[in-house]
């Protein structure tokens, strides 16, 4: 799938939680605007880098093979994911770069991005078996959407992350 696809934004606000409820954007890398681009960037340079203290190369040439899932919510970028075909970064479709920005955390967020996330791969390329390497402190999380251990721990940019496997 290439274009910009616009998707209807839905949520659940968390008791006495103000969450922002986003729109949710899924654009490939060349119909993405640069202050589109800008953002994702930060936002992932914010979380990946600053937030969690690693330093690694972001930018390492997958976001050209990738569709990038957008959440905006009172004029900024909260979510973001980058989901690709069965091919490029795994034998199956994958989803990675998964974040949100720390302020919108807490009300349910990261849950909705990886219920969008599938729904984004499903979307563009059909419902198969997507593969992940998570960080292995969300291995909880991801189990709740649906994702399995497959037994491959290691260490990514210091950070201890599990292979998981979604199966339709």
């Amino acid at each position: 799938m290439n274009g910009t696809q616009h998707l209807q934004g839905v949520g659940n606000r968390g008791p006495g939680v103000p969450v922002p409820i986003p729109q949710w954007t899924l654009s490939g890398f060349e119909t993405l605007s640069t202050a589109a681009l800008y953002d994702l960037l930060r936002l992932r340079a914010e979380v990946f880098v600053l937030e969690q203290a690693c330093a690694f190369q972001d930018v390492d040439g997958l976001d050209p093979r990738a569709m990038h899932l957008m959440g905006h919510a009172e004029g900024s970028l909260v979510a973001y994911a980058r989901c690709f075909p069965a091919g490029v970064c795994f034998v199956e479709a994958s989803i990675g770069r998964v974040v949100t920005r720390g302020t919108a955390r807490g009300g349910g967020l990261g849950h909705r991005l990886i219920a969008r996330a599938i729904q984004a791969v499903s979307d563009s390329w059909g419902v198969q078996a997507i593969r992940i390497g998570a960080q292995a402190h969300l291995k909880h999380f991801y189990e709740s959407h649906g994702f399995s251990d497959v037994g491959k721990p290691y260490l990514e940019d210091g950070i201890d992350h599990i292979e998981m496997l979604w199966n339709p």
